[in-house]
């Protein structure tokens, strides 16, 4: 296969982790809805994993794009975790990751080279598509970080150079790993979920120096912080992460949203167009379960938001000047 050029990544992306039956089960006609409406709404960029679903993501995204042009989307998906049969399946479902699918399958964690290219190929049958364009390693720290740096990174290295994949990175939540991942391999683009968000920016400190000196571009995730920047109105009973919102997020949190009002910018709207203001963020990829969150996301996306916003939000110490 020849070398790709270098992959652009649309500014908007759909991760497809819903469509895997997260939180809520969904029918595939509810799921192809779902995906509809981001194709309509313009999203032209599409994340998912064999994690979301224990592969259920994969397949129903795939059986969607298949019906699209390919050279009019980018897709990227995840290694890291290959799905093989649960021994121990009782007619249960996977509930304890949060996913509404029968656990007839578990994960194993491989992050030899062997184990990532052979979980690239296990991907492309569940997408029923060849081209993968961008190839995340997902959440290394949760299972071996240096195992990570030293074997899995060189292995998706070695894809890219092979032409398998266009481009590749990583995905997490942990701004140490980000950061140390950027700085021991040549990564063309990192998911930074939850940590570069209106609501709190750790990777300011350390993930985003380093992709400014290394060339590395940044998707932003989880924008919403666990839906909390979602509405207008936020909960205090807001779901936040793994558990209760802190009282001193809250009170950030009561500060933007009292900001957004007096410009009279939706916070959603604020919460997707933030990330974007930095040099180093190349796409915002945003969830969703239902047709109207997609529509309305996008709408988010194109709104007009006065630079005057983000200039008192400066001021008062809520995101970096």
């Amino acid at each position: 296969m020849s070398v790709p050029e270098p992959l652009t990544v649309p500014t908007l992306g759909y991760g497809a982790a819903n469509v895997g039956n997260l939180f809520r089960p969904l029918t595939d006609d509810e799921s192809w809805a779902v995906l509809d409406a981001a194709w309509d709404s313009g999203i032209r960029y599409f994340d998912t994993a064999p994690h979301y679903g224990l592969g259920l993501s994969e397949r129903r995204l795939g059986a969607f794009l298949q019906t699209k042009p390919r050279d009019e989307f980018v897709l990227s998906t995840k290694v890291g975790r290959l799905l093989r049969p649960n021994p121990e399946h009782d007619g249960g479902l996977d509930t304890a990751n949060d996913f509404h699918v029968p656990d007839d399958l578990q994960r194993v964690w491989d992050f030899s080279a062997d184990g990532i290219r052979t979980s690239l190929d296990e991907s492309r049958e569940r997408l029923g598509i060849e081209r993968i364009d961008l190839l995340y390693l997902h959440d290394p720290e949760r299972h071996d970080l240096d195992l990570a740096l030293a074997e899995a990174l060189p292995a998706l290295e070695q894809l890219r150079s092979d032409g398998q994949v266009a481009a590749v990175g990583i995905g997490s939540m942990v701004s140490d790993a980000l950061a140390a991942s950027v700085r021991s391999a040549d990564l063309d683009l990192i998911m930074v979920a939850g940590r570069y968000t209106l609501l709190e920016q750790p990777a300011a400190a350390d993930v985003l120096p380093a992709c400014r000196e290394t060339g590395t571009g940044i998707v932003a995730a989880s924008v919403f912080n666990s839906g909390l920047l979602a509405s207008n109105a936020p909960r205090r009973d807001g779901r936040y992460e793994y558990g209760q919102l802190p009282d001193e997020l809250w009170e950030r949190l009561l500060r933007i949203a009292r900001v957004c009002a007096e410009h009279d910018v939706p916070l959603p709207a604020a919460a997707i167009q933030f990330p974007l203001q930095s040099d180093v963020v190349r796409s915002v990829v945003v969830g969703g379960s239902r047709p109207t969150q997609l529509t309305q996301n996008a709408e988010y996306a194109a709104l007009e938001i006065p630079g005057a916003l983000w200039g008192e939000l400066a001021a008062e110490g809520l995101i970096p000047a």
